[in-house]
């Protein structure tokens, strides 16, 4: 169903607060701390008043808690987050409650704040981290700890796990008040997931809106698809107006850099909500542009494991993107992350193929997987 966006609206009822559709990522914000400062309180003054942020986006914290002087903290709901598998602040960083609790009093104290409205569990990506997170002594005790002291208000956390796997946990984390995941017109697969949570009367919060950055990208490939669907060439405006127009979706992240980032996300979302049937067009053009739609990766892991380390779904997934939809930055950034230090599982680099040839004996759908780690270790490693 289609919903007309109002001012605020309800942040799940556990958590009993209201949210703009459209809240702040502060996740790249600019370098310069008086700009930052500045971007951060437009967007608190249009009505943005959910802040995302983390323990590892750098200074951001920092920057948040300059921009929450003179009387802004009281207008804004504050989340961060951690966990030990993204990053250790110190090396003996863990998943315990303590650990934990020390975490959010640092964060505290970076944001130079007397509370926080949300800590989040940072990437539950699967079963094994979302037992070390609930385990008795572990991340949410920590984070329960701080409830009881009134430092913390509220709790939840982000994933990019299996929709299965995540209905799961929502089934199981009672202490949860809200959570953040990926959805956007080219990425629909927790749909599903994000009804039950809000069912459920947990916070839903969408991050990658525009598909970490491949629905401004204008790619030619998308744009056409866009255009036959219905008729518009603003696949930026489309793709927030989408997700607008699901009821199920309580406010999105929109990762604030520069000021049009505020005005033009908050203008796309005052449009009118896309029609029942705009939204099934749209949906049967973005699964046309799906790798497996076009032939390609479908990340089914049969090629895995490479003797030599590579990620060969991750490094198909570049080659799709860069060469197929045809979103170069999006494609750069993925391939920076898969194979960068900064990410705990990253790869090695494509170029260390060998040529074996055990993952092109393996794929399920035939693919010159050799060929392709050639063009992408071509585009995208730098000597």
């Amino acid at each position: 169903m289609t919903a007309i966006q109002t001012e605020v609206v309800d942040f799940g009822r556990r958590s009993g607060l209201k949210v703009h559709p459209v809240s702040i990522g502060a996740m790249r914000l600019p370098e310069d701390d008086d700009e930052a400062v500045a971007l951060l309180r437009q967007a608190i003054d249009a009505g943005m008043i959910y802040i995302d942020t983390s323990r590892g986006y750098g200074d951001s914290e920092i920057k948040v808690g300059k921009a929450l002087k003179d009387g802004y903290r009281e207008k804004v709901i504050l989340s961060t987050k951690c966990s030990p598998w993204l990053m250790k602040v110190e090396p003996d960083d863990d998943h315990s409650a303590e650990c934990t609790y020390k975490r959010i009093l640092e964060s505290m104290q970076r944001l130079d704040v007397e509370y926080l409205d949300f800590y989040q569990v940072w990437n539950v990506n699967s079963r094994p981290r979302y037992e070390l997170a609930v385990m008795k002594g572990g991340m949410v005790d920590g984070i329960k700890r701080a409830m009881k002291e009134g430092l913390v208000r509220h709790a939840g956390f982000t994933t990019h796990d299996t929709p299965e796997n995540v209905s799961d946990y929502i089934d199981e984390a009672d202490w949860c008040e809200a959570i953040l995941l990926t959805y956007n017109l080219l990425n629909q697969r927790y749909a599903e997931t994000i009804a039950k949570a809000r069912a459920k009367g947990i916070a839903t919060i969408v991050m990658n809106p525009l598909g970490g950055g491949m629905l401004a990208e204008d790619s030619p490939v998308i744009r056409a698809a866009v255009r036959e669907a219905i008729g518009s060439d603003d696949v930026t405006q489309v793709a927030h107006r989408y997700l607008a127009s699901n009821e199920d979706i309580d406010t999105i992240i929109c990762g604030i850099s520069k000021p049009p980032d505020v005005v033009s996300t908050l203008e796309n979302y005052r449009k009118p909500p896309l029609t029942k049937q705009e939204i099934e067009a749209l949906e049967a053009a973005m699964r046309q542009l799906s790798s497996g739609s076009m032939g390609f990766c479908t990340a089914c892991g049969y090629c895995l494991p490479c003797p030599e380390g590579i990620n060969i779904p991750a490094m198909m997934n570049v080659s799709y993107l860069a060469h197929l939809l045809d979103v170069p930055r999006k494609a750069e950034y993925d391939f920076n992350w898969a194979t960068g230090e900064v990410n705990p599982d990253h790869c090695a680099l494509p170029s260390a193929c060998v040529e074996c040839g055990q993952c092109e004996s393996r794929c399920t759908q035939k693919l010159p997987i050799i060929e392709e780690l050639k063009r992408v270790a071509a585009t995208f490693e730098r000597s």
